[in-house]
């Protein structure tokens, strides 16, 4: 993985199942990975492994959805060397100010 976040970074998003009292509109994505077609926006992190967000994957929009993702496997896609990467310019915000997760989830 290209840019993987560090554990300062990993520390400051909610624990899982923190968030699950919020509206999916409104939960706060605090990191962006991405690949090609493929976006990952993480809400909250086990600590360990464990994410939970939204996945859009090969421009699925149909397709998308919310549910866990694994750090570790994220770190392990490698496609002829071009690995995830993480956005560094990202800024935390709500699910529903994310034109992409707007577009997938229709609110």
């Amino acid at each position: 993985m290209w840019n993987p976040p560090n554990s300062e970074v990993l520390s400051e998003l909610p624990k899982l199942y923190q968030t699950e009292k919020i509206h999916t509109e409104d939960k706060i994505i605090h990191l962006h990975f991405f690949l090609g077609g493929c976006d990952w926006y993480i809400a909250e992190y086990d600590g360990q492994d464990t994410m939970f967000g939204f996945a859009i994957l090969n421009g699925d929009t149909q397709n998308a959805e919310w549910g866990y993702i694994s750090l570790n496997e994220l770190q392990e896609i490698s496609i002829n060397g071009i690995e995830v990467d993480r956005d560094l310019y990202w800024q935390p915000r709500k699910a529903s100010k994310i034109e992409k997760i707007r577009q997938c989830s229709g609110f």
